[in-house]
């Protein structure tokens, strides 16, 4: 298992904990950026699909907030960048 790959199970254990989450999709985007300045400080690129229930009412800049309360810890040692995309239930279009 890759060093992305671990932290991609940490994330999400740390999002479960954080939502009711409906459904769950984080993919590393790490290779994207091989070369980029801050690929060089050891953090990875990721995005983030998710929908919960919390997001309801939610504005797109409180929903991110919100991500990245639950993702804290992770910023900016094992994240360097995140792209977020979180809808509550019956906004996806899986």
């Amino acid at each position: 298992m890759s060093i992305n790959q671990v932290r991609i199970a940490l994330f999400e254990q740390d999002l479960k904990k954080a939502f009711a989450i409906e459904h769950l999709h984080i993919e590393d985007e790490s290779h994207l950026h091989a070369g980029h300045a801050g690929a060089a400080s050891g953090g990875g690129h990721f995005k983030l699909t998710i929908v919960a229930p919390e997001f309801k009412g939610l504005n797109l800049v409180a929903r991110h907030r919100a991500v990245y309360a639950a993702l804290n810890r992770h910023i900016p040692t094992e994240i360097h960048a995140l792209t977020i995309n979180a809808m509550a239930p019956g906004e996806a279009t899986t």
